[in-house]
């Protein structure tokens, strides 16, 4: 029987000491349970290409889910800042251009390939979603760690329907995903990836909020530093207007689904809120009452759900390899539910962190997750099923967002709480044995590959 000292939700990655009264399964040592078959990995894989067939069909419009047609989205915006960045400046009198500079990449990226552009801009989504699924995959089948991250990433992005691929945002979080699993071994290139990341969207940033102390977090950060300053310098210097999107944010209303827009949008269904509903910024956006108070009440949530962040990982005693990943979906949870926008496309970026989470068997966070398949459901059923609803405040539009947005926000309560107590405490101390076996028993010599994750999870509890 295995004696296991950690917690009950913390077992496998936790890097508890285990007690061996008897061996172990083929495959399993004192420091990490079996890994999972390949046989599971050629399950997800297949599924995976089963569900990207549907989403496929879903997007070139074989197969309708609404009358709304989101491909336009990236047949006509994305490809008219095509356009206009091959001149070599950014679109500085386009108000719907609210991205940081590194967006010019993924937006000219489509012209490389020799298809039309919607055509090669979904080619890209499909080549990241791969990616994606790829380095879930590989992480997964590693001894310790689990496959279910994998299946999260299989199961929610479909979930979005066509919207996930007429949005560059896979793209971004295929990075952030990649960062996010790289960057405990090798700090330097998760840094990097998360930096460039963070220069098309400025989410995968958050995912160093989580790094272990010490020379992890010196090198991960200064790495994501430096990319985001040499990739700012190279494009500010070779295109006109890099930054000129920080001036587009001032006249900003409140997005018709964000979690603030909720007490206007039950105001409007009884009669007590007069102002307008208009595209503003390429957003559809409450402008008029109330609106001054709730994007300040907005802001000051964000700045004391980040103080709350700061003041976490100060407190935090014990870290886990998955406290890294387990922080990165908290932060990017504050962070959305706090923003004044709460576009249908966010919900990748929340599948993707929850993606990763679970590839440790020791994650916090997986109530966590379930919750944000739900508000994915929520939200293809929000837009594009029943946006029109929405925009007009209307019973079942309303009901549908504010379920939505209350549960990514009783998520972000669960995501936070969970965090705070699996950092909490002493770390485990391993189980010794009392009494002698009566025969000696085999020994179970750890493999390098093991080895090597002892010794990260020995650096981040001590280093």
């Amino acid at each position: 029987m295995l004696a296991n000292d950690g917690p009950a939700d913390q077992n496998g990655s936790s890097g508890g000491g285990l007690a061996l009264a008897t061996p172990p399964n083929p495959g399993a040592t004192a420091v990490t349970p079996a890994a999972p078959s390949r046989g599971a990995g050629w399950r997800v894989g297949g599924t995976w290409l089963l569900t990207r067939i549907l989403l496929v069909l879903m997007v070139t419009g074989v197969l309708k889910i609404a009358p709304l047609d989101v491909t336009t989205d990236v047949s006509v915006i994305y490809h008219s800042w095509f356009r206009v960045l091959q001149t070599g400046t950014f679109p500085m009198d386009d108000v719907t251009w609210q991205y940081p500079p590194g967006a010019a990449l993924v937006i000219l990226a489509p012209g490389l390939l020799p298809w039309s552009y919607l055509t090669s801009f979904f080619v890209l989504c499909g080549v990241f979603d791969t990616l994606a699924i790829g380095m879930l995959l590989r992480s997964g089948l590693r001894r310790g760690r689990s496959l279910a991250g994998a299946w999260i990433w299989v199961i929610g992005v479909p979930l979005l329907g066509p919207t996930v691929y007429c949005r560059y945002d896979i793209l971004v979080t295929a990075m952030a995903v990649t960062g996010l699993l790289v960057v405990l071994r090798r700090p330097v290139l998760g840094g990097i990836l998360l930096g460039v990341g963070g220069l098309m969207k400025l989410w995968p940033l958050l995912g160093l909020a989580g790094t272990p102390r010490g020379r992890r977090t010196r090198r991960s950060w200064t790495a994501a530093v430096g990319a985001v300053a040499t990739l700012s310098f190279l494009l500010a210097a070779g295109m006109n207007g890099a930054f000129q999107f920080l001036t587009f944010q001032a006249d900003r209303g409140i997005e018709v689904e964000s979690l603030g827009a909720l007490p206007m949008h039950f105001a409007k269904l009884f009669g007590a809120w007069h102002g307008s509903v208009t595209m503003n910024y390429g957003s559809v956006e409450f402008l008029g009452p109330w609106v001054p108070v709730i994007s300040k009440l907005a802001m000051g949530a964000t700045v004391a759900g980040f103080a709350w962040l700061l003041y976490w990982r100060l407190r935090a005693r014990r870290w886990q390899p998955s406290t890294t990943y387990d922080a990165a979906l908290a932060t990017l949870l504050i962070f959305t539910v706090t923003s004044r926008v709460i576009s249908p496309q966010y919900m990748v970026w929340l599948v993707g962190l929850a993606a990763v989470c679970l590839t440790v068997r020791g994650t916090s966070q997986r109530p966590v997750a379930v919750m944000i398949l739900v508000a994915t459901v929520l939200t293809t059923l929000e837009f594009p099923m029943n946006f029109g609803q929405v925009v007009n405040s209307m019973p079942w539009g309303v009901t549908i967002l504010a379920s939505r947005n209350l549960t990514l926000l009783a998520a972000t309560i669960l995501s936070c709480r969970r965090l705070w107590r699996s950092t909490q405490g002493p770390a485990p101390v391993a189980v010794e044995q009392t009494e002698e076996p009566a025969e000696p028993e085999p020994t179970y010599p750890v493999r390098p590959g093991i080895a090597y994750e002892q010794s990260l999870l020995d650096d981040i509890q001590h280093g």
